[in-house]
């Protein structure tokens, strides 16, 4: 199946008699319908070569027209409309590319891009645990081979060693190129190999390292699918399918895939920043596929993220842990202290109750205010994406903002404390409560931490505790706003509508992609991001899946989105 390759915004399709066909204008193209193919005149261009043909799709009652394609091949029908001529508007320079070889391409290697996704979930790449640090290691050099078995060149930049484990080193970043010509555009991608912690016991229906498929949902579970070996493994399927389907990839590719995302980033800021005028210093624009779509039907680009500063608060007392029946009520315990710092953070409506956060927010205006109503998002997709109603607000626009435009506090855990089941009557020693501020324009991360720690000490001094407490910032990343009406996202959006036959939504994004600004600020060069998973697939969460319908479509998604960027004006 193929689209018509132009979209809604770049052409108008206009039935006209054959003996009524005006003198066709120089930015207009008539398109004369014969057979399957199309012969292209103009009044600057007498004769163009041919190009795929799309006939009108004949109504059909079984047909879901919310739904369906405009547009077919249908190779039976063709004769019927050979009388009938249109008049395309083209907008664009250069014809939209076509598709439709590497697409097919994309889904006759679909068991072996899901048997490749299959082999990187095995590998447990977990980078918060020193202990499995060579596994980190392991998926870095898994990539290492694939890119190089397809002709890339690689190189592995060792970071040097961890800081807060000075035992352990830091994983590789993971440096490729394909292509090299300089007639060319050359595009950046950014991804990450590394993934969160998940085992069995913490409620996973599968084991959470052996890729499990539920062929009649479509559902591939496994940690890491979605975030981020499926979107990183995109890229790979993508020169692949156009090495096997005999097609040039349309650009030269830069990669830059890592593998301490889960845990800071530690070390590839240091990177980013060297090789900007070295190994990158010939990007035009860069893309990230890191987040993923606000719904679960309609893609979309995303052009603004929300920044996070993460703390942590230790309250320590006793040297060793305690019986409760022996010392309880005899010593003041850091557990209790703990509790109640943690309890003056934020409210259970998610407002911050850490004074002066709000007054730097940037107000709403009526023009941010309006683009809400028109995203294509409903109740019912959080709702789904919660399993549960257990929202804040009660309306999509409010939730929109609050997951996108506001900051939002959340409190993740105890470090040090019983957690096991069954009944432990212990008095710990000392914990760590942690906590992250997502931020957002226009807060200043260092007026963050000053409101945070002020805010903590007034707390403490309140409490009168005799126990002693640290604060402690652990990482930070800032929040970062690109413009959406850059040629890198115009490309983009005429992909998303060549593969899914819908005009993406443009969106902001509420989870952090610190390197993002990172790569605006090095490279000079705008920033995309486009995801490949939904918003159901559960990253960070248990049963992490990737639908195959999104890994298969948009591996066709990235390949289409290098074609388009290859010939977009940079206007």
């Amino acid at each position: 199946m193929l689209l018509l390759p132009h979209h809604a915004r770049m052409c108008s399709l206009l039935p006209i008699s054959k003996r009524s066909i005006p003198k066709a204008p120089s930015s207009h193209r008539l398109f004369l319908f014969s057979s399957c193919s199309t012969r292209v005149f103009s009044r600057s261009q007498p004769l163009l070569p041919l190009v795929n043909v799309v006939a009108p799709k004949r109504a059909s009652s079984s047909v879901n027209h919310s739904k369906a394609r405009a547009f077919r091949i249908v190779p039976h029908f063709v004769p019927q409309i050979q009388s009938r001529h249109y008049i395309v508007n083209n907008k664009s320079s250069k014809m939209a590319p076509q598709l439709d070889g590497y697409f097919k391409q994309v889904d006759e290697m679909a068991g072996s891009f899901i048997k490749r996704l299959a082999d990187a979930v095995a590998i447990p790449s977990v980078s918060a645990d020193p202990g499995l640090r060579p596994k980190v290691v392991e998926m870095g050099k898994f990539l290492e081979k694939e890119l190089k078995a397809l002709g890339a060149t690689v190189e592995l930049r060792e970071l040097g060693k961890q800081p807060d484990h000075p035992e352990v080193d830091l994983p590789p970043v993971i440096l490729g190129r394909y292509g090299n010509d300089p007639n060319k555009r050359t595009i950046l991608v950014y991804g990450h190999y590394d993934v969160q912690p998940a085992s069995k016991e913490d409620g996973w229906n599968t084991d959470p390292f052996a890729l499990s498929v539920d062929e009649e949902s479509g559902r591939m579970y496994g940690r890491g699918s979605t975030d981020d070996k499926g979107p990183v493994l995109g890229w790979i399927n993508a020169i692949e399918a156009h090495q096997k389907a005999g097609i040039e990839f349309p650009v030269n590719l830069l990669m830059c895939f890592e593998g301490m995302e889960e845990y800071g980033s530690e070390g590839l800021d240091d990177l980013i920043k060297a090789e900007a005028d070295k190994w990158f210093k010939d990007a035009d624009a860069v893309c990230i596929s890191d987040n993923y779509w606000l719904g679960t039907e309609k893609p979309c680009l995303t052009y603004g993220l929300r920044g996070c500063s993460y703390y942590k608060i230790t309250v320590s007392g006793p040297g060793a842990d305690l019986h409760s029946g022996v010392f309880g009520g005899t010593v003041t315990e850091p557990m209790t202290d703990l509790v109640s710092l943690l309890g003056t953070l934020v409210d259970n409506k998610g407002k911050i109750k850490i004074e002066g956060i709000d007054d730097l927010v940037a107000p709403l205006t009526e023009e941010e205010k309006a683009l809400f109503p028109n995203i294509a998002f409903t109740m019912d997709d959080i709702y789904e994406s919660l399993g549960s109603k257990t929202t804040i607000f009660n309306n999509k626009e409010q939730i929109l903002m609050a997951r996108w435009r506001y900051p939002s506090l959340s409190i993740h855990g105890i470090e040090g404390a019983f957690s096991g089941t069954g009944a432990k009557t212990v008095i710990p020693a000392c914990v760590s409560g942690k906590f992250s501020i997502r931020t957002v324009p226009n807060m200043e991360l260092e007026e963050v931490d000053k409101l945070v720690f002020a805010h903590i000490d007034r707390e403490w001094e309140r409490l009168g505790s005799n126990n002693t407490l640290k604060r402690e910032l652990m990482h930070a990343g800032k929040w970062w706003v690109a413009s959406p009406k850059h040629w890198n996202f115009s490309a983009a959006s005429k992909a998303v509508q060549q593969v899914f036959g819908t005009e993406p939504d443009f969106t902001r994004e509420g989870g952090s992609i610190p390197v993002t600004l990172t790569f605006e600020q090095a490279t000079k060069k705008n920033v995309l991001l486009l995801p490949m998973g939904s918003s159901t697939d559960g990253a960070h969460s248990i049963n992490e899946k990737l639908d195959k319908r999104n890994y298969i479509e948009g591996t066709k998604l990235l390949g289409a989105y290098l074609h388009y960027v290859a010939v977009e004006p940079q206007v």
